[in-house]
């Protein structure tokens, strides 16, 4: 098999992995913090469950397969539950973009940790290679999902987050139009206009985690 044919296949694996693991972390995130703080929609919905099929969309699966960039649905929250009710729904929208990092920092100390040992036990160089780039593509899909959901545009995780110094009636009407941000984002995305933007952040906040991580060794 060649070096691009592993490559692919390694990346494929990467996103599937990462859909059974990252994606449910993620809206589980959401629902476990929107229930600490009084909402237990999410909760009676099931949806707080690291099980992939609870919180499976279609069409976003099929993007993170494509493109590496998901998403799945949305975990019912009701924010006549939280005391304050932007501050609520900024902590629980967090949360969500945080398990990623969190997941994305374990996949750069489990991949170092393979490569310093991976030398020693025997397995062969393209099988040594293939592991390398599974773990790698985990990282940084995690990494790319979490700077994906905080964009300032609703639906995303952003948007709840950045928009939280607006009036409330401003707030909650610029979340009236989530449909049309949402098809406008996937546009650019289609389009690669995002992709210079997506890539910096990206590329920044692995060197971050490499650096952080450089007891185990450096990737670059």
């Amino acid at each position: 098999m060649g070096i691009l044919s592993l490559e692919r296949l390694a990346s494929t694996l990467a996103r599937l992995v990462v859909w059974c693991t990252a994606i449910p972390l993620h809206e589980s995130a959401h629902g476990l913090v929107s229930y600490w703080l009084g909402d237990p929609t999410a909760k009676e919905a099931g949806r707080i469950t690291l099980n992939p099929l609870k919180h499976l969309d279609g069409t976003g699966m099929i993007a993170l397969l494509i493109v590496g960039i998901g998403w799945a649905k949305p975990v019912p929250i009701n924010v006549s539950y939280y005391k304050n009710r932007k501050l609520g729904m900024a902590l629980s929208a967090l949360a969500g973009p945080v398990s990623n990092l969190l997941l994305a920092f374990m996949m750069m100390i489990i991949l170092k940790m393979v490569l310093m040992t991976i030398g020693a036990v025997g397995i062969s160089r393209e099988a040594g290679n293939f592991i390398i780039t599974v773990l790698y593509m985990m990282c940084a899909t995690n990494v790319m999902l979490s700077i994906f959901n905080m964009l300032p545009f609703p639906p995303f995780d952003g948007s709840r987050i950045y928009l939280i110094a607006l009036p409330e009636r401003w707030y909650f009407g610029i979340m009236k139009y989530e449909r049309i941000m949402m098809a406008v984002v996937f546009l650019l995305l289609m389009t690669g206009i995002l992709d210079p933007v997506l890539s910096f952040a990206s590329n920044s906040v692995i060197d971050f985690l490499d650096l952080v991580t450089s007891s185990l060794g450096r990737l670059f």
